[in-house]
């Protein structure tokens, strides 16, 4: 063989080793490797104990899974329940350990959905988003009276506690939603504690201007945001309803709000309680 020849085959070979095999075991192992993932979870109704508990599923599935590197949480809420709101946002905060979590308003987050909100640690909205609603309501319960024929061991024993209690648990945990904003907003808020606990709503081009969220944008723009916080590239976003096994009710879930006797739906929740909750018309069930 001449020199040519073997210059040749010398560089045929060469270029094989360096360039062909390399990328043959590159491509395979692309096949094993998974790529980084944004998981997206929509929260689209009130919060109550069956949509809390498959948001907290959600939540816990991205915080344990390493291929989830970042979480959008999609709004589209009135709020609902204290309980139920307040157990959703500490699993957001053991979430926000490790992992960042970027808000989207697509339609409304309000009340309990702006506590949430404040929980993430970037908020996006739609210039006709309705955004805020910060604040706190409640059946009062009723005065004590006597019902014939029962007895009871204490005057409350039926009735809970005195309105005056009431009222004072709900200024404390209007402080306390008021304190969850501080501490997910910071330097951000813009506006007064007069201001933000007038329990207004605002567009999403106002709360921009108050510092109750962060940008105006799209979908898209919150898993650029996302990627960028977690310092990912090509990824793939995942809707977390699947992986965690979040899966449509059998049977319709049981009646947050109150309905009239023809049946439609009011925008009052039917049980007593305390409620995060923006409620556009006070409407009371005949």
């Amino acid at each position: 063989m001449n020199e040519s020849a073997q210059a040749k085959t010398w560089g045929f070979r060469t270029w094989f080793l360096y360039v062909i095999i390399p990328l043959i075991v590159g491509i395979l192992l692309s096949l094993f490797i998974q790529r980084p993932k944004i998981g997206v979870i929509t929260l689209n109704d009130a919060i109550a104990s069956g949509t809390a508990q498959d948001l907290i599923t959600q939540i816990v599935y991205a915080r344990t899974h390493p291929e989830i590197k970042a979480v959008i949480l999609v709004l589209n809420t009135p709020g609902g329940t204290v309980t139920d709101t307040e157990s959703v946002y500490m699993e957001l905060a053991r979430l926000r350990q490790t992992k960042p979590v970027i808000a989207m308003v697509e339609g409304l987050a309000a009340s309990g959905g702006y506590y949430l909100l404040s929980g993430t640690d970037y908020a996006f909205a739609k210039p006709s988003s309705t955004i805020g609603n910060i604040g706190v309501l409640g059946f009062l319960p009723t005065p004590p009276t006597v019902i014939s024929g029962l007895y009871s061991t204490g005057p409350y024993k039926l009735w809970g506690e005195p309105q005056d209690t009431f009222i004072g648990e709900m200024e404390m945990l209007k402080q306390g939603f008021y304190h969850a904003v501080l501490l997910g907003r910071g330097s951000r808020l813009k506006a007064p504690a007069s201001v933000i606990l007038r329990g207004q709503v605002y567009t999403g081009s106002d709360a921009l201007r108050m510092g109750l969220i962060d940008e105006l944008g799209s979908i898209s723009q919150a898993y650029d945001k996302a990627a960028q916080m977690a310092h990912i590239a090509h990824y793939q976003v995942l809707d977390l309803k699947i992986p965690s096994g979040v899966l449509p009710p059998v049977t319709a879930p049981a009646a947050f709000f109150q309905t009239t006797k023809d049946g439609a739906t009011l925008s009052i929740p039917k049980d007593p309680g305390i409620y995060l909750l923006y409620v556009p018309n006070m409407e009371i069930k005949p």
